[in-house]
């Protein structure tokens, strides 16, 4: 084992610690903290899409708490200026001919990056951004300098529609969306909810990482072994291309070291088939998640390894069985003669988020199965019109 991987086993736990935690104050959000772990070690940027209410910034403000380091967020619209993200420029310096920023306290210095409602940028700043998330470098005039951050985030409720922030998108390599929670999970989100209400101080004792011990942890993932799994990811690669999935050379290179970071988190020296599960995370849109997700699923249980990522194996089908008896269960209260209005409407998001489950069972008769009781109670839905 390499000396940098032999330093970073400690450091690995530190950052398990700091996941644990958030995990514990955002319940259900477990799938969004383990990419942002992901991408912080693998130093990649991480998309967030969601309505607003879905704690996508508070989970991100709640890690930049636990990282030991500067951080910078701020909220784009379509009139932000390049100076209220890089700086002004330094008016002495200006006075003596020299076009240099007062970065102090912005992007340029911080280690953990938030741009919120991202796709609001308009092309005043758009190719200043373009150049950051893809190279990390600011560069302004004659300044160019590399930055200093460790991950960049960005979130918006919607996805890109113009081509120019198509390329924005593009700079993001994994993407994750963040929802209400379930209805199963709503009493322990409410539970945690009121928690943090109640707290009138943060504990000192809270687990921490610092920004130094974060690029030792990426200093190490060169180190991975991927040899091994190569072959298999190739596979995987052509077959979500045969799929209509656009998987540039670029982005499939740049997968590489998040399946690396992924082993490393999983306190091993070498990739294996399990590590594949970020890429269920690489959709462009939400009808490409089902099948992409089916693919990986597959080529994570054809190849059963010792060691997997825990979240290679939490994110598979769901079971058919279980969506066919939850759906009768909702029509079976739709058609009872005293559910009130309040239920109704209650019964219908409940219904949408079935939908969305149904979804993304691989087996075409499963999800007939499960689609056909689901179909029946939204045409009463539907047809419901209110005395």
């Amino acid at each position: 084992m390499s000396a940098s991987l032999t330093a970073a086993a400690p450091l690995v736990e530190k950052l398990h610690r700091v996941a644990r935690h958030l995990k514990d104050t955002f319940v259900g959000k477990d799938d969004i903290i383990d990419l942002l772990c992901l991408c912080l070690v693998g130093g990649e940027n991480l998309f967030l899409l969601g309505p607003p209410g879905t704690a996508k910034s508070a989970l991100v403000h709640a890690l930049a708490r636990r990282l030991q380091g500067q951080t910078f967020d701020y909220l784009l619209t379509r009139f932000t200026e390049p100076n209220e993200l890089f700086g002004p420029f330094d008016i002495r310096k200006l006075r003596e001919g020299e076009l240099v920023t007062n970065t102090e306290g912005m992007l340029p210095e911080a280690n953990l990056i938030f741009l919120d409602e991202l796709l609001n940028a308009n092309s005043a700043i758009l190719n200043s951004l373009l150049l950051v998330l893809n190279e990390k470098v600011f560069r302004r005039g004659r300044e160019t300098r590399p930055l200093p951050a460790l991950l960049i985030v960005g979130a918006s409720n919607h996805l890109p529609e113009d081509e120019a922030l198509q390329a924005l998108f593009d700079r993001f390599l994994v993407r994750v969306r963040s929802d209400n929670a379930p209805p199963e999970a709503l009493a322990a989100v409410l539970a945690a909810g009121w928690s943090l209400e109640r707290r009138t101080e943060a504990p000192a004792d809270l687990p921490s990482i610092s920004a130094d011990e974060v690029r030792q942890l990426q200093a190490a993932v060169p180190a991975i072994d991927l040899s091994t799994v190569r072959p298999a990811y190739a596979q995987l690669v052509s077959q979500l291309r045969q799929a209509g999935i656009a998987v540039s050379d670029r982005r499939a290179v740049k997968l590489q070291r998040l399946l690396a970071a992924s082993a490393l988190l999983s306190q091993r020296t070498e990739a294996n088939a399990s590590d594949a599960w970020v890429l269920r995370h690489i959709w462009d849109t939400d009808e490409q998640r089902e099948i992409i997700a089916g693919i990986v699923n597959a080529v994570i249980s054809a190849a059963p390894t010792d060691r997997p990522h825990p979240r290679a194996t939490t994110e598979l089908v769901p079971d058919a069985d279980v969506l066919h008896h939850e759906a009768t269960q909702l029509a079976a209260k739709w058609d009872a003669p005293d559910t009130t209005l309040a239920e109704r409407a209650t019964l219908k998001d409940q219904l949408r988020y079935l939908h969305g489950r149904a979804q993304w069972l691989g087996n075409a008769e499963q999800r007939q199965y499960v689609q056909q009781v689901l179909d029946g109670l939204w045409e009463k839905v539907l047809q419901y019109a209110p005395a």
